[in-house]
């Protein structure tokens, strides 16, 4: 029904349907990103507790080593032996001599078996391995 006596603007308008599909797009990209990146910090490892744990540095560029309670490694998920992990890190190293590495023992471990895996990263190049901890409540 066309009321005479209004005038309507003739400016120009901006649709912001597009603009909001883009956001929503990348709010699920980034959603999904974080989820699977998290996916090896969840494993059931048990970290032994510290009074001056510190956050957890998130580096595109750090590698996570996950240690059970049977003294198994872990990588990427997967179960690996100590010469498969001598590879991983040296070849770590060649594409990246600053690599990050983040040793993350369960607390039930012998500390021979975390020992074990600080060995083999100190002798293929990582200078500073971390150990991950939690903060004691």
């Amino acid at each position: 029904m066309l009321i005479k006596g209004r005038q309507s603007s003739s400016g120009i308008s901006i649709d912001m349907t597009p603009m909001i599909d883009m956001v929503f797009l990348l709010l699920i990209f980034f959603l999904v990103a974080t989820t699977f990146h998290q996916e090896e910090r969840e494993m059931q490892i048990a970290l032994p507790l510290a009074n001056a744990a510190g956050p957890i540095s998130v580096s595109l560029r750090e590698l996570i080593i996950n240690v059970d309670v049977e003294g198994g490694i872990v990588v990427g998920g997967r179960q690996i032996t100590p010469e498969d992990l001598s590879s991983v890190i040296q070849e770590a190293v060649e594409v990246n001599p600053d690599q990050k590495v983040s040793v993350r023992g369960d607390q039930a471990t012998a500390y021979a078996n975390v020992v074990r895996v600080l060995d083999i990263c100190k002798s293929n190049g990582i200078q500073e391995p971390y150990l991950d901890t939690v903060l004691e409540k």
